[in-house]
């Protein structure tokens, strides 16, 4: 055979020829020579390579390039092309000496998958898996499995290769189940998925929980119950359902399913019934009860369905109406078996409920609320609601169980079962003695009903009754008492039964109840009014005021309070003046009392709690008593009272006294109210209030003193209506003096209620007599001197004529005529329209003069003008009306009185 001129070695070969011909056998030669002729033909090469590996057949690094090279030559011809046989023959030749080298394996591994050679190549994968050392079978699985799992692959044979590799690594069995699925083996999958589960020591390399696994297997038996056998399915589905309670609802919908797909449909509803029985939580319920009712409704329109298909098939053929009537029968039973099903819905969900905590009483309630009705399922209810709850455990009130059980039977006329529904009801030990005294009570309530009266006290006496000494040492011995043993204290109780003796029982028995609620030390402030009040209605009112005196004993303050008002009031009603003076100690020990304890309840008492009973006592003294110790108790009640009450009660104070004394009378009650501590704002009222008093007398200058002193407590930003009101009083009644004074004054207010105050430096004043206000703000600023005392500032930039710094006008009650002067002195104002009075003359030009009277107001005398009234009225007129006339007369025409007499 001839061979190509281009194979044999040129002239520019022969330097790696010499020296490949003194040493052969030099693998960096040959790989020189490689690298140096990488540009010529692939056949010039291949000689290369071939002579190479005649003299290097172990070296693993030519026969990796020379197989690399032969890959790259075939990389884009088909795989029938004769050039893959060569390249399989070379990869054969070089695994005679690279049989230990995987990475040659690998090569012509995916050489021979890619030829599609299903023998040749696991025949191959098996040469390399017994020719590497087990250390390395990991990097020939990998291709081996993805080539078993091709199309075309054998079924049998992916499965021993798997089964194969499973004994080499049987961790990753999750792919050979995700094998099996894809495969539809549901058989060898379902198998291979429960001894997984049933593997304690299995670890998932996929990251899937032992709970998600399940899942698998429950929707794998479900979804192909036809096609696996030999697993207890049931058994599986119902370990799920114990093990994992999250997914109840959706592993019996599984198991129903499996039964369904198998055709047992009886089984299947069976399995629904059971599940919705079993589970505990509302969603649980919801997804069986759903997939019921598509089961149901499924079933129901496939029965509809093939009878339509029958009626056409034997309209065409003829036959007899006998299957007709029995398709008939079947669809009326499953639409009956599904409006059932519908019903049950919402005793079914409440049984769920129950089942999450059986001693709810509220949902027991509405339990028997769903078979209203049908009583037989009532009776059942509360019979089974009873016995199931634990009253110490119990949410909500379980005697209200009982009383409805008994009340069920008392409308249906049975009074003697209701009676042992609830005998048998006070004899529960419930966890709080109010229960088991409603339970009485209703009984009570029950008998009164029926007119049975006789019957309702004595069950009252059986209730109320104290536990025998026996009893309680027995009771004691236990170490757990019932509450059957404090019955005897309930107060609902014995209200309940001091209600029925006043209505049924007698004036000896009635007393006595109240007597024993008194002795049992569980009285309250209304059962001591309500036992005055039934003694008053007979006629009994020195007892009842001994009811009364107990009860003050007993309570404290704040409760006594009620007491003593109403003891106060029918006191007083029913007496009188007749006994005054036992009254006012009454009164007297009840303001005591009150002082007593008022430093410790004030700040949980209600503000108007004192407040009462001084005006009850000052109303007694009003009506019966003196009017000075009245104002007295006024007085007093001023200093009791809290602080947010006293304004009120200094206004009730001065009225009554203007009403009796008289409006000079009080003067001093404001000036006393005005000093006494109150509020700023209402010191500022009741100024307000003074100043028009002594407007109204005339007392002009007292007046605008009064508004000079108030005006420290106005701002006028924030109370326009304080000053609009003194604007008002300047104008009717002042001058320009006073009215410029009343704006200083303004000013100035306005000013100390302001922020921006500042200290002007001494030496600053010394220097300039003249500095104004804007400058001396600013050299402040820069010496770094806070500002404050607006006061002193305008002591210092307001200098006199003389050099002299006006001292401060002291803002104070001034009386009519007197002005503060700026040096610190007083000066006496005169009134220049005063009328100069001719001296003495005894002619008769005096008795010319006429001087205008003007009558005093009679709010100045209060009450006495109005007895003079009445005394005139009953024609008892004396030398006091003389008197009188004359004191009403002026100045001037008194004195010629005199002169004339």
């Amino acid at each position: 055979m001839s061979i190509s001129q281009d194979l044999y070695p040129s002239e520019d070969d022969l330097i790696y020829e010499e020296e490949l011909l003194r040493n052969p056998f030099s693998l960096k030669l040959w790989w020189r020579y490689l690298v140096a002729r990488s540009e010529a033909p692939f056949k010039k090469r291949f000689v290369i390579y071939e002579r190479a590996l005649k003299a290097l057949p172990g070296s693993y690094k030519l026969w990796h390039a020379y197989l690399r090279e032969r890959l790259d030559l075939v990389r884009n011809l088909p795989v029938t092309h004769s050039h893959y046989d060569t390249l399989n023959n070379t990869f054969e030749r070089a695994l005679v000496t690279m049989h230990k080298m995987p990475r040659i394996w690998i090569m012509y591994l995916q050489t021979l998958t890619h030829q599609k050679w299903v023998t040749r190549t696991r025949r191959t994968f098996d040469r390399a898996l017994c020719a590497l050392p087990v250390t390395q079978h990991d990097r020939i699985w990998e291709p081996y499995l993805v080539f078993v799992s091709q199309k075309g692959i054998p079924i049998e044979t992916s499965l021993r290769v798997y089964r194969r590799y499973l004994k080499y690594d049987p961790s990753h069995i999750e792919d050979f189940i995700e094998f099996l699925l894809n495969s539809s083996l549901w058989q060898e999958s379902a198998e291979r998925l429960a001894s997984v589960l049933n593997d304690d020591r299995f670890y998932s390399i996929k990251g899937k929980t032992k709970h998600r696994l399940w899942l698998e297997l429950c929707d794998l038996l479900t979804r192909h119950a036809n096609e696996v056998s030999g697993l207890n399915v049931d058994a599986i589905i119902r370990g799920g359902i114990r093990k994992f309670t999250d997914e109840v609802g959706r592993l019996w919908t599984s198991l129903a399913e499996y039964y369904i797909r198998r055709g047992l449909h009886e089984k299947a509803r069976d399995v629904f019934e059971e599940g919705m029985s079993t589970v505990i939580t509302v969603r649980d319920f919801s997804v069986i009860f759903d997939s019921y009712s598509q089961f149901e409704e499924s079933m129901l329109a496939y029965k509809m369905e093939e009878m339509g298909l029958s009626d056409e098939e034997d309209a065409e053929e003829g036959q007899e109406n006998g299957v007709e009537e029995g398709d008939e029968e079947d669809i009326h039973l499953r639409l009956a078996r599904f409006d059932y099903l519908m019903e049950r819905r919402p005793e079914l969900a409440n049984s769920v409920l129950l089942r999450q905590n059986p001693h709810n009483v509220e949902q027991w309630h509405r339990r028997v609320k769903l078979f209203e009705g049908n009583a037989t399922k009532q009776i059942m209810t509360y019979t089974e609601a009873v016995r199931t709850i634990d009253p110490m455990k119990a949410v909500g009130k379980p005697h209200t169980l009982w009383v409805a059980f008994a009340k069920l039977y008392e409308q249906h006329k049975d009074l003697a079962n209701a009676r042992v529904i609830f005998d048998k009801a006070v004899q529960v030990n419930y966890k709080t003695v109010d229960n088991l005294a409603s339970v009485w009570c209703e009984w009570a309530e029950m008998e009164l009903k029926h007119k049975n009266f006789k019957g309702a006290l004595e069950l009252m006496r059986r209730a109320t009754a104290e536990p025998s000494v026996e009893v309680k040492r027995r009771v004691a011995a236990d170490g757990n008492e019932p509450v059957q043993m404090r019955l005897h204290k309930s107060l609902r109780l014995w209200t309940f039964y001091v209600d029925l003796e006043e209505s049924l029982g007698t004036l000896e028995s009635t007393g006595a109840v109240y007597e024993r609620i008194l002795d049992l030390r569980i009285a309250t402030p209304q059962i001591i009014i309500n036992y005055a009040y039934f003694l008053e209605e007979h006629k009994y009112f020195e007892d009842a005021f001994k009811v009364y005196e107990r009860g003050v004993k007993i309570f404290k303050y704040p409760h006594v309070k009620d007491i003593w008002v109403t003891y106060l009031s029918k006191f007083v009603k029913r007496y009188g003046k007749t006994k005054l003076e036992r009254a006012r100690e009454l009164f007297e020990n009840a303001v005591e009392s009150d002082l007593k304890n008022y430093i410790f309840v004030t700040c949980l008492a209600p503000a108007d709690q004192v407040k009462p009973l001084y005006l009850q006592y000052a109303k007694l003294e009003e009506d019966y008593g003196l009017a000075k110790r009245a104002m007295k108790v006024y007085d007093q009640a001023t200093k009791a009272v809290p602080n947010n009450e006293k304004l009120s009660m200094y206004e009730i104070y001065i009225a009554r006294a203007a009403e009796i004394f008289g409006v000079p009378k009080t003067r001093e009650i404001y000036e006393q109210a005005i000093e006494s501590g109150l509020p700023d704002k209402d010191v500022k009222t009741m100024c307000l209030k003074y100043a028009e008093l002594e407007k109204s007398l005339g007392e002009i200058d007292r007046a605008r003193g009064i508004y000079v002193f108030a005006s420290q407590f106005a701002d006028p930003r924030s109370d326009p209506e304080f000053w609009n009101k003194w604007h008002e009083f300047e104008v009717q009644h002042g001058n320009e003096d006073t009215f410029r004074e009343m704006l200083r004054i303004k000013r100035s207010v306005s000013a100390s209620y302001s922020q921006t105050h500042f200290i002007l430096p001494e030496y600053l004043m010394q220097k300039d007599q003249t500095v104004n206000l804007d400058e001396a703000k600013d050299k402040l600023k820069e010496a770094g001197i806070p500002e404050d005392e607006m006061a002193a500032l305008e002591r210092q930039l307001a200098p006199a004529a003389d050099n002299t710094v006006a001292k401060e006008r002291k803002v104070g009650f001034v009386s009519a005529g007197v002005e503060s002067r700026s040096d610190g002195g007083v000066i006496t104002s005169a009134n220049h329209e005063d009328i100069e009075l001719p001296e003495e003359s005894d002619s008769d030009d005096d008795d010319k003069v006429e001087i205008a009277q003007k009558d005093v107001p009679s709010a100045v005398f209060g009450g006495l003008i109005r007895k003079r009234d009445e005394n005139e009225t009953n024609g008892e007129v004396d030398a006091t009306k003389d008197k009188d006339n004359e004191n009403r007369l002026g100045a001037l025409e008194r004195i010629k009185r005199l002169k004339r007499n």
